[in-house]
């Protein structure tokens, strides 16, 4: 069987914001990948620290109040990191993309949408002049839906929905190979959100790109994605293929099954649903031990402190180091928590 090729990794990250004399610990130690053509969905709460992951990779981090200590991220075979500012302005817009979370503010009011989309055009595409960048206008607007002939329109005169297929139009101007989606679909109502997400779909198929889809809703996840990553304070508690996280037969991280338990069933009649109790850690305080232990059911006295981890550093060679759980690894499904490691010895 073929080795699938992964066109990003992220290995070993970790990002904080530092303020006022204060750390922010927003991403802690990730790692992940994406194959070509594939779609992986960054699941978690808001503050869990999905879009901080998605600015890392674009390199639009805040400049003089973020700070990544450890970590690579690999693009096809280019560790972005190390890219300078000239650099990552050619893969912005061309080579990776991103679909903003609120279209309301994603566009410029002052100017057309033709305008909008020319810009990224122009400055990826040089070929493109006159008549014949109209007519590509025309063709990406086709292509999500918008009628050609509303390229000259303002953003007042879009509904919310179609606000938010202009702005997908500008991120896949250049048939980028990653396009990265931040909960594209939440300020949308449910019968254009599937509108959006069957035209995502679509789109992916027929540019060939993988694509980072970051939501909060497991519904999108099962409906869009080829792979998941569970994100709580910053870390990866799960991670796998679709059929892993939403296989009720499976073994999951407590943080996923409380996930789970959120949602209603049309199945199951039942009087009230079953939200996770507490809050999610201060970012700027984070627990001892596993992140999730203060809210977790199943706590134990060893989920209060830290854990010695198998791992491997940079130059492939193994050793222990401290975590905040173990990761039991199971083919394609991880989860880093202690109910699936043995006691007394390294995951």
């Amino acid at each position: 069987m073929e080795k699938q090729q992964n066109l990003l990794e992220i290995k070993h990250l970790t990002i904080q914001y530092v303020t006022e004399g204060e750390v922010v610990h927003a991403v802690n130690d990730i790692s992940l990948t994406i194959p070509k053509g594939k779609t992986l969905g960054l699941v978690g709460e808001t503050g869990a620290g999905k879009t901080t992951t998605a600015l890392s990779i674009l390199q639009l981090l805040p400049k003089f109040t973020a700070r990544i200590p450890t970590g690579e991220i690999w693009f096809d075979g280019e560790n972005l990191l190390e890219k300078n500012e000239a650099r990552m302005r050619k893969i912005r817009g061309g080579r990776i993309s991103m679909i903003f979370q609120d279209p309301m503010t994603s566009l410029n009011p002052v100017l057309t949408v033709r305008d909008q989309i020319a810009e990224v055009l122009k400055l990826h595409r040089h070929d493109l002049k006159g008549e014949a960048l109209d007519q590509e206008i025309g063709r990406l607007l086709e292509m999500v839906g918008i009628p050609a002939f509303r390229m000259s329109d303002y953003p007042h005169q879009f509904s919310g929905g179609m606000k938010q297929r202009v702005v997908i139009a500008i991120a896949i101007a250049c048939s980028p190979e990653l396009l990265i989606a931040d909960e594209p679909t939440t300020a949308l109502d449910v019968t254009i959100q599937a509108q959006v997400l069957n035209m995502m779909r679509r789109l992916r198929r027929e540019l060939g790109s993988s694509m980072l889809m970051i939501t909060h809703d497991l519904g999108v996840v099962a409906n869009i994605c080829d792979y998941v990553a569970i994100m709580y304070a910053g870390e990866i508690v799960e991670y796998g293929t679709v059929e892993d996280i939403f296989d009720p037969e499976r073994k999951h991280h407590p943080y996923t099954e409380g996930l789970f338990r959120s949602i209603p069933n049309i199945y199951v009649e039942s009087h009230r649903l079953q939200p996770i109790d507490g809050l999610m850690p201060e970012p700027t305080n984070l627990p001892q031990g596993c992140m999730f232990h203060p809210r977790c059911p199943h706590c134990m006295e060893r989920c209060t402190v830290p854990c010695k981890t198998a791992a491997t550093d940079g130059d492939g060679k193994a050793q222990i180091v401290e975590a905040s759980a173990p990761t039991v690894v199971e083919g394609t499904h991880s989860i880093k928590c202690h109910l699936f490691a043995k006691e007394g010895e390294p995951a």
